[in-house]
């Protein structure tokens, strides 16, 4: 009887599916395009144990009070006032289309008093510092704020992420965090936490700018904000920097990892995962029904088989060729057939 019922539970998910509602887009997509493959660059990719025989990276510069404890992490500030401290990538990022993945740890023993915060740079401008989280105001590009003090009252909590876009010209709006120069933004407890701590940005060029962040355990991304329509530097520099004042903790990069993100071709299909199914989708967005009579024929099939296995069970069950008894059978059909009585022989 469980073919039956498994034919039933088929039938039922292939109706199912059949309709366009129920079936998930892919997470990511670029003017019906996705992104198929990535690949590492090493250039602006960074990992313990940071430096080389000379106390050197080929790839990235680190400066101010920053340091580097080759087992552990790229510590931007200590956790004592007026620290200043910044690591920036050597060459300019070329790719058109990148993934960026930043671990960081932000602690300190304050529970109610620290800050200033950290920031992560995509600008023109490289190892400049300045007043905003330890490099300069007026940049050009993009700036990423890992904000744990509040400067004023604010209906949001903190700590904060906060984007903002330069443009050479606009100052940081320092006294209201940002608040005139929001990109977007969004809350999250990403200090001493008890979980790896990271920040992804997905940039398409001309395309959209995505933020995650992770937090919470790990590989559970939250999403902290998208842009759609933005344009960033063509070519620029990757950095990371942070600021103490009268408050203060300690800023650390344990790693950063930098993908060139790749775009399947303009007639791929949406999804990948779709591709190769019954239902998989046409450019227009419409679902192939030769695909819903192909799930049809095969329910049909499954029912024939059924019918036969439930005939197959009730002539065992009626003569008995299950092979319970000492006499050997045929084919398993019992007497019904004449092969089970010795005396034939």
């Amino acid at each position: 009887m469980l073919l039956p019922c498994f034919a039933a539970l088929y039938l039922a998910f292939s109706l199912f599916s059949a309709f366009p509602c129920v079936s998930g887009a892919a997470d990511t997509k670029v003017n019906n395009r996705t992104i198929e493959r990535t690949v590492q660059l090493r250039t602006h990719s960074i990992h313990p144990p940071y430096i080389d025989e000379d106390l050197q990276n080929r790839w990235w510069d680190f400066g101010a009070d920053a340091y580097i404890n080759t087992n552990k992490h790229i510590r931007l500030t200590r956790a004592v006032p007026s620290q200043m401290g910044w690591l920036w990538s050597r060459l300019p990022l070329t790719a058109s289309n990148y993934v960026i993945e930043i671990e960081f740890k932000i602690f300190g023993d304050s529970t109610h008093l620290y800050g200033d915060g950290m920031a992560i740079w995509l600008t023109k401008e490289r190892t400049q510092p300045g007043p905003v989280f330890g490099s300069k105001d007026k940049f050009e590009g993009l700036g990423i704020f890992l904000d744990t003090y509040a400067n004023s009252r604010h209906p949001y909590g903190f700590p904060r992420i906060m984007a903002m876009l330069g443009d050479g010209k606009t100052e940081y709006d320092q006294a209201h965090d940002g608040d005139a120069n929001s990109l977007g933004s969004c809350s999250a407890m990403f200090r001493r936490t008890n979980a790896v701590t990271k920040l992804k940005i997905i940039y398409v060029r001309d395309t959209y700018l995505d933020v995650k962040v992770q937090y919470k355990a790990w590989d559970e991304w939250t999403n902290c904000f998208r842009v759609d329509g933005i344009s960033l530097p063509k070519t620029p520099f990757l950095g990371m920097s942070a600021l103490t004042g009268e408050v203060y903790d300690a800023h650390d990069v344990i790693s950063v990892t930098t993908w060139s993100a790749i775009l399947s071709s303009t007639d791929a299909p949406l999804d990948k995962l779709d591709s190769g199914s019954f239902f998989s989708r046409r450019p227009s967005g419409q679902r192939t029904w030769s695909g819903f009579f192909v799930k049809v024929l095969l329910f049909v099939g499954v029912c024939i088989g059924a019918a036969y296995g439930y005939k197959a069970y009730m002539l065992r069950s009626r003569f008995g060729g299950f092979g319970t008894s000492a006499t050997p059978t045929f084919g398993g059909f019992g007497d019904g057939y004449g092969y089970s009585n010795q005396r034939r022989f």
